[in-house]
């Protein structure tokens, strides 16, 4: 059964210094907050941060940026107009960048969730990502190997869980947060309702329970507020 816990600090007590993280979200959309807050006053630091993108704005994960808990980062979209943070620390060699095409980032990691043990794309061979790599023909065509990417933790946003850890999403707050949630050792899902089990419509159902280890219920007031402060400077 999911462990359904009445803070966010309680839900990350136990990610430890030099974690690999995987948080969902894509920008602001998605973006587990309030848990990348916690995660922040719980202390860990020497983190491998996997995410679409480096954070944006001084909140969430750009804050985790800021902080200098961040060793490595993951992701897709490292920079963009208000993703200073990342910009400041990367320039000065604290943060090591890890650049994976998106496609490339949502089926490594599904690959993990999924027991595969690595795949062949055409995407990014015969580019500075493929230097070094395991590369193959097929069919005339020529291939990179990835591997999957596999986290200690997931740090998910969602919609609404019921009691057995089954989940639902809001509209495009969806996008990492599946994959994330069922390719990490513990997935940790902040969620602004709990409903009693059968209240939720199997057929909405985007995580299934067996994926969850963890649900926080969050105000939702406060999450709306925090995701209008990450465009400011």
């Amino acid at each position: 059964m999911v462990t359904i816990l009445a803070t966010a600090n309680d839900a990350v007590a136990d990610i430890g210094d030099g974690a690999t993280v995987m948080i969902g979200g894509f920008g602001a959309a998605g973006q587990p907050v309030e848990l990348i807050d916690a995660l922040i006053e719980c202390g860990a630091s020497d983190l491998t941060v996997i995410n679409n993108n480096a954070g944006n704005g001084d909140v969430g994960l750009a804050r985790l940026i800021r902080e200098r808990r961040v060793r490595k980062i993951v992701c897709s979209f490292p920079r963009q107009s208000d993703s200073w943070h990342f910009d400041e620390e990367y320039r000065s060699g604290r943060i090591e960048l890890e650049l994976v095409p998106q496609g490339n980032l949502a089926e490594r990691i599904r690959a993990a969730s999924a027991g595969i043990g690595g795949f062949y794309t055409p995407t990014g061979y015969g580019t500075p990502l493929a230097e070094g790599r395991e590369v193959r023909e097929i069919d005339g065509r020529w291939y990179l190997f990835e591997q999957p990417l596999h986290a200690d933790f997931a740090l998910v946003k969602a919609h609404i869980a019921d009691r057995m850890g089954n989940v639902v999403y809001r509209k495009t707050a969806r996008n990492f947060g599946p994959i994330m949630a069922a390719a990490a050792a513990t997935s940790i899902i902040q969620v602004s309702t709990v409903v009693p089990v059968g209240q939720l419509d199997p057929e909405s159902i985007v995580t299934p329970g067996i994926y969850v280890d963890r649900v926080v219920l969050v105000d939702a007031a406060r999450l709306g507020e925090a995701a209008t402060a990450g465009g400011r400077r």
